[in-house]
């Protein structure tokens, strides 16, 4: 047991580039998620489809990330952390690479599935790498660092495929992915140590068996409820945005909407911070607090009529998403105790479930009542998350969960 456990211990690890490597990886593969919400018009006018059809390419990828993060958490504890994210990084690279050659919407749509089924190897299999290797007191803040990521994630892949379609052309973003991610691969492959093998006997089906456990208790029923709104509203909100500013209303160019989706970044850097938030305010005060700003910053943007109305709304909504989200990883976590593996597995397929579905719920109002509307309505979904964590029961749903996983 203790030659097993002999690398957790190893003095000699960099745990800061360690953690340099995971933030940049979590930034530059969730970005692959966000890249094709600023390319819909694009892509109508190049497939001459229509806008309902082209959001698949957003979905799709979404959708398969979500499943993949079922099964990727015990194939690690198989086969090792490192192992799979390395092969998950090399195949999405590889189909990267492919995807800047494709002409047709139903093989993008497909390909873009098999980008989210490859993708789905990081979220999940590095947050229990960081568990295994990284030493307690260093934990939390590295887990906000590589939450902070896969939020920046969301500005910053938007950003990217805006500027390159602009500018080359759709089909170099791919092209430029696919090199990123080659570039990715060797870094994790020379920095990331590898870290013993917690079992060879898993089974997917005494996970599964143990998540329906898990879904039994209130509690964490609830905490599900609320992860299925975040990134559902998140890219929910910059699906409606990017229509809302590209409207007759406003008119504004690619280059302002580019700067407004860029500001959302200045919501984003607390999220490391949500762990001190925590221990000064308590979980619930500041995952509600989060929610609160979540849907003021969504309701604002419904009626806001210039610039920096737009943006001052768009960092706060995204503020509240950066706070609220490590907050609900957390208390899962010790709401599920020892079966904390399984509990993160579900949490990431239903965020990732409500991502898939967010752009076309959002685009589905729009063409009833317009995006105010469809700010509103995303706004009432993040209410009931809030009335959601009104019914979580910290430590007797806790006892009660550990002793039933």
């Amino acid at each position: 047991m203790q030659d097993r456990h002999r690398l957790l211990k190893e003095p000699s690890l960099n745990y800061s580039l360690m953690t340099v490597v995971l933030l940049w990886s979590g930034l530059v593969i969730m970005s692959s998620l966000y890249i094709t919400i600023p390319l819909l018009s694009t892509f109508t006018a190049a497939f001459q489809a229509t806008t309902a059809e082209v959001v698949w390419t957003s979905s799709a990828f979404s959708f398969c990330f979500a499943i993949g993060c079922f099964f990727y958490g015990p194939l690690s504890d198989r086969f090792g952390r490192k192992t799979i994210i390395l092969a998950g990084v090399s195949i999405l690279a590889f189909l990267s690479l492919l995807m800047g050659f494709i002409t047709d919407l139903s093989r993008l749509i497909l390909f873009r599935g098999l980008q989210g089924a490859a993708a789905a190897t990081f979220s999940p299999v590095a947050l229990a790498y960081i568990v295994d290797v990284f030493p307690p007191h260093k934990r939390v803040m590295t887990i906000g660092f590589i939450n902070t990521g896969f939020l920046i994630a969301g500005i910053s892949g938007q950003l990217f495929s805006s500027y390159i379609s602009q500018h080359y052309g759709w089909h170099l973003i791919f092209h430029l992915l696919g090199a990123i991610y080659v570039a990715t691969a060797f870094l994790i492959w020379q920095c990331i140590p590898h870290n013993p093998v917690s079992s060879n006997n898993v089974r997917i089906r005494q996970v599964f068996k143990q998540m329906g456990t898990l879904l039994t208790q209130k509690a964490l029923l609830c905490s599900y409820t609320i992860a299925l709104t975040l990134l559902f509203s998140f890219v929910g909100m910059y699906t409606v945005l990017n229509n809302y500013l590209s409207s007759p209303l406003f008119g504004f160019t690619t280059q302002q909407i580019l700067y407004v989706r860029s500001m959302g970044i200045i919501g984003m850097l607390i999220s490391p911070y949500a762990g001190q938030l925590v221990e000064k305010h308590g979980s619930f005060f500041v995952l509600r607090t989060g929610l609160v700003l979540a849907i003021s910053g969504l309701l604002l943007l419904g009626i806001s009529l210039n610039l920096l109305c737009m943006i001052i709304s768009s960092i706060l909504f995204v503020t509240g998403i950066a706070i609220a989200a490590p907050t609900l990883i957390a208390l899962i976590g010790r709401l599920a105790g020892s079966a904390r593996g399984a509990a993160i597995s579900a949490y990431t397929f239903i965020l990732f479930t409500g991502a898939s579905i967010g752009p076309i719920f959002a685009l589905n109002v729009i063409e009833i009542g317009g995006c105010p509307l469809s700010f509103a309505a995303l706004a009432l979904c993040l209410c009931a998350a809030l009335a959601a964590s009104f019914f979580i029961r910290m430590d007797d749903e806790a006892n009660h969960i550990r002793k039933k996983a």
